[in-house]
């Protein structure tokens, strides 16, 4: 399966924003947005060169659209699937984007603080520590549904990722979505995401856009 090998913080100064790809490191001194904040590739944060330019409506488009690729960690085919699926069915389609993006299992575990970052939570995911309504499920990408219940599996509880969650959860703030109960280590979907509900900086409407051309 094709994946990005690279150093994760070059996605976020490419963007020129954090987009939390990496945990607590991203909330630190260490983060390469705060020591670099200048796009990778450019010698001493010249960006433009010696013209700066005004980036054309197709620039503005592809950047947004490389932008929520790179938070939710998806590869550019899966990405175009869940547009064209988005742009198929009745309703809004940017908000539609964005819940089949917020439903993704692994953005389920992220978004429940059972993991520090939705890289952490493919991990977790690929190596088989949920169940999904009894069934253990390994696919990142698995879409959760309204009513399902997301376990961590009783083996896995007391492993060094989960106590670290527990111990943190106190300080999160849970989507009114989600309804997430430490004692028994899950999860379950109360509805479908709205867009008041998902916090993800981006314009999905000029995402469309960009596929609509």
């Amino acid at each position: 399966m094709a994946r990005y090998k690279d150093a994760v913080c070059r996605l976020c100064r490419r963007e020129g924003e954090k987009l939390y790809l990496k945990g607590q490191r991203c909330h630190g001194p260490k983060c390469a947005v705060e020591r670099k904040p200048y796009a990778p590739g450019r010698s001493g944060g010249d960006q433009f060169g010696s013209r700066p330019r005004k980036p054309s409506d197709y620039a503005l488009q592809l950047r947004e659209k490389q932008k929520c690729r790179r938070i939710y960690g998806v590869l550019e085919k899966q990405f175009r699937t869940y547009v064209r699926r988005a742009m198929r069915k009745k309703g809004v389609t940017g908000e539609l984007l964005l819940q089949y993006l917020e439903r993704r299992l692994d953005n389920v575990v992220y978004r429940a603080g059972m993991a520090a970052s939705r890289a952490e939570a493919r991990q977790l995911v690929r190596h088989r520590h949920f169940a999904i309504n009894s069934r253990v499920v390994d696919v990142p990408s698995y879409d959760v549904r309204v009513g399902d219940l997301v376990q961590v599996r009783p083996d896995s509880r007391k492993q060094v990722p989960f106590v670290a969650a527990l111990n943190a959860a106190g300080g999160r703030t849970m989507p009114a979505w989600l309804n997430v109960d430490w004692d028994q280590f899950q999860v379950r979907v109360e509805a479908d995401p709205t867009r008041t509900d998902i916090d993800t900086r981006v314009n999905e409407q000029v995402i469309v856009e960009f596929y609509a051309r």
